[in-house]
Parts: structure tokens; sequence; C-alpha cells
């Protein structure tokens, strides 16, 4: 039986740095046998199908290996089903306050959930107005001044989860979950 499934990759075609064309990884991915591959936008967003029986460590995994071999250089993906793109959509506790600027409402996707000190000293910083809340492998953001003016960067989270971790914005999000639906 077919699943859907969303791959998002971190850190490529940032500046000139790591330059991958959506046509050319979308071939890549069909080379896998992946189905109804994709893609949203030049920063790493694929939606496919399998009817293979891997975990989303194992897309993960599998797809870094060939973007490796392909591209020769190395590019964390994060991998997540459509059902649980669903529930992290309705877990999202900024959308509910309807002063929030939507625009201004991230999701960092984790590569694994973060063992439990981590998440203790974490919790204990304040970087207000930016605000913060960590559901599972999920990092709710809520950046009035801007994602790119804020302290909870990708690297930050890294840093203190010790997880890889990539970010979108809700806009993004929210589109991955229509691609999910629509292929």
């Amino acid at each position: 039986m077919m699943k859907t499934y969303i791959a998002i990759l971190r850190g490529i075609n940032v500046g000139a740095q790591k330059k991958v064309l959506m046509a050319e990884l979308k071939e890549l991915l069909k080379k896998l046998k992946f189905e109804n591959v994709t893609t949203y936008i030049q920063s790493g967003n694929v939606v496919f199908k399998s009817a293979e029986k891997l975990s989303n460590e194992e897309y993960a995994s599998k797809t870094e290996k060939a973007i490796q071999k392909h591209f020769k250089f190395e590019v964390p993906v994060l991998v997540r089903k459509e059902d649980e793109l669903k529930k992290l959509i309705a877990a999202n506790p900024f959308p509910k306050n309807k002063k929030i600027d939507l625009s201004k409402v991230h999701v960092t996707f984790l590569s694994a959930v973060p063992a439990k000190p981590l998440l203790v000293e974490i919790n204990k910083l304040s970087f207000l107005p930016d605000e913060f809340s960590i559901h599972g492998k999920e990092v709710y953001l809520h950046t009035p001044g801007g994602y790119g003016e804020t302290k909870l960067s990708n690297s930050f989270f890294e840093k203190k989860l010790k997880v890889t971790a990539t970010t979108r914005n809700w806009k993004t999000v929210n589109t991955l979950m229509e691609m999910c639906e629509t292929i």
C-alpha cells in the first residue's frame, strides 16, 4: 500500500553552496523508486509516495546516500509521514492565538526526540519576544522580529538538543500538507 512522505533537506541552495536543482533532485528520487515525486520551492521540500515499508530514518538515510553519491556533498534529510505532518500542524500552539502574525510562525523539524535532560535545560531559556515550544520531534517558533533575526536558529537547536534540525515557515508547512493531499 502506498503511503505519502515528506522529505525536508537541510542547507541546500543557500548562497553559492550545495546547489541542487529541484528537477535533478526529483529525477534522483524517482530512481530510488519513490513515486509521484513533487518538489516545492528551491529549499529542499519533497513530497513522494512509496510502497516500501521503511522507517522515516531509513527513507532519510536512503535519500542522503543518493544525494551524496550524485551531488558529491552531504545533505541532512528529515522525513515525516503525511499523518505526522497533519498532527504537527494541529499541535502548533501559535496559530490558535489570533494576535500572532502567521508569517512569523515556523516549525523546526528535529531528527529525533531530544533527551529529557537537554529539554529541561533548553526550556529554562528565554529569548522574548521570540518564543518556542518543543513537542516531540518538532519545535514551534514565533519570531515577531522575523526568523532571520532570531537566536532560535537551526544551529541553536542542534547545539542545545544534539539533533539535526531544519526549519520551515508556517506557509511552507501548510503547503506541504496540501501537496500530500493532492499527489
